[in-house]
């Protein structure tokens, strides 16, 4: 299996099958294939995984795609940004944003991830749920706007607002803190919060969100009486 991410800010992965690999991804998540491919709608973990990527906000069912013969297939990111390629070994897991799943080599599990710190669940940005995703196998993230990486030494610490945390591997922690002076809280424009993120591990930020984009929209949209 070889892939190639193409398409600048809208890109998309076209990765490349020999018969008998298979790919997943939410239910309809293939953009395009050439070739034959088998799709399959798979409750993959059973009921309770199931259940939890709908709270993910992904699909209930996922959909797998196996090759009959060479193949290509292609899953586009649904947003500007950047599309992550992480290899996980058996076990690995990393922590992504809701939304982030693309696609991922058969065998790559997808499940739930609470935050176990109250304060980070409600004003973090993140919420309480997260995707974890573990290995073995290949994933492909999405990351909206620029992305950024950083790989901290353990203890050191990267504060970012609200939302910019994509991915981080599970060896890292998430926190958020109040920014410090009442100035800065009424009229710095920043908000009240800030995420602290503490290593070690690999972080991916991301430098527009949906959310954030919408926000900016606002003032321009034209709102009828």
């Amino acid at each position: 299996m070889n892939y190639r991410i193409e398409g600048g800010s809208l890109p998309a992965v076209i990765v490349n099958l020999s018969p008998g690999e298979a790919m997943i991804s939410e239910a309809g998540g293939r953009t395009w294939s050439r070739g034959p491919v088998l799709s399959e709608a798979k409750a993959e973990g059973g009921a309770g995984k199931a259940i939890g990527r709908m709270f993910m906000g992904e699909s209930l069912f996922m959909s797998k795609y196996t090759a009959q013969g060479a193949a290509e297939i292609a899953f586009a990111s649904s947003f500007p940004g950047r599309i992550v390629a992480r290899e996980l070994a058996p076990g690995q897991s990393i922590i992504c944003q809701k939304h982030a799943f693309l696609c991922a080599t058969y065998g790559v599990q997808l499940s739930m991830h609470f935050q176990k710190k109250l304060g980070a669940g409600l004003v973090g940005g993140e919420g309480f749920i997260m995707q974890r995703v573990t290995g073995p196998g290949l994933v492909f993230l999405e990351v909206d706007g620029y992305c950024q990486e950083y790989d901290l030494m353990p203890g050191e610490q990267l504060i970012c607002d609200t939302g910019v945390l994509a991915i981080m591997d599970d060896t890292c922690t998430m926190d958020v803190q109040m920014v410090k002076g009442i100035k800065n809280v009424l009229f710095g424009s920043e908000g009240m919060f800030d995420t602290v993120i503490t290593g070690p591990g690999k972080v991916h930020l991301q430098t527009m969100t949906i959310a954030k984009l919408a926000n900016q929209m606002i003032p321009y949209l034209p709102f009828k009486k």
